[in-house]
């Protein structure tokens, strides 16, 4: 793995029993992330999205597959080093504001908590509340702030401690569209400044756009891969390749011949 990677995620495959029998969430997932950059997790609900946020976030471990973070390898860890590592490197945003703040204490009284806990000083917690546009509103408990200054609230708890890496689940789900353009302003600022990768899990375009990558999740596989705006499908390690749902549907019997173009240096796809 590149020593400039802040995580790096390959051939994830992740198998877990439910009621109607054996789920595949994952099917050889790759994914990789540098510091200051922004990547979005994109698909549909039930691609896999928040099962491979828990995974590279290290909350959850794998079923096959190998998963760097903060240049250790999470593979063979114990909960207990897994959660040092989490402390330690990972910043984690859920979907709902009232999973990441606790509703009695003041959002001062719980950056503090949070900061002495991964030993970052009161002068990390008002650069990043300010940074954020929330140091005058430290004083208040959770329920005295918009859904919008909770979520930046939980951002500024997240970066605390020069993590590595910072996960957001969904995290503009809930906000309009105002808030969300400057929600992802401020995502992109937390990167820049505090030069770690934040990861997003999204279907919500206005993200995607902010968004320095974007990997499309279906069917718990990489669909396709945009960078610098240009869209690429993605072949994995076995040399499987993921066709948009609306070319898979020119092929109803799922099978077509590839002829390599040596003059184009392309492949054909036909019936």
């Amino acid at each position: 793995m590149s020593v400039e990677l802040a995580l790096s995620a390959s051939a994830v495959i992740k198998v877990y029993e439910a009621e109607k029998g054996i789920v595949q969430a994952l099917r050889g997932v790759d994914v990789a992330a540098r510091p200051g950059s922004v990547t979005a997790i994109a698909g549909p609900s039930g691609s896999g999205k928040s099962t491979l946020l828990r995974i590279i976030a290290a909350i959850d471990v794998p079923t096959a597959g190998d998963v760097t973070v903060a240049g250790v390898s999470v593979s063979g860890m114990s909960p207990r080093d897994r959660r040092t590592l989490r402390r330690r490197s990972v910043g984690y945003v859920h979907q709902q504001p009232t999973d990441n703040l606790l509703p009695d204490l003041t959002i001062g009284e719980q950056l503090t908590l949070v900061a002495n806990h991964r030993g970052a000083s009161p002068a990390d917690v008002e650069r990043l509340a300010d940074l954020l546009g929330l140091g005058g509103r430290l004083s208040h408990v959770p329920g005295e702030m918009s859904g919008g200054e909770q979520q930046r609230a939980a951002m500024v708890r997240a970066s605390l401690g020069d993590p590595s890496v910072i996960i957001a689940d969904e995290p503009t789900a809930e906000l309009d569209s105002a808030t969300t353009d400057a929600v992802c302003e401020l995502l992109g600022d937390i990167a820049r400044d505090r030069d770690a990768a934040v990861v997003i899990a999204t279907h919500d375009p206005q993200v995607m756009q902010a968004a320095d990558h974007i990997l499309f999740l279906r069917d718990g596989a990489v669909q396709s891969e945009t960078f610098e705006g240009v869209e690429r499908a993605v072949i994995d390690s076995t040399g499987r390749i993921q066709l948009p749902p609306e070319v898979l549907a020119w092929y109803p019997d799922q099978r077509v011949r590839l002829e390599f173009d040596p003059e184009t240096n392309t492949i054909v796809i036909k019936p």
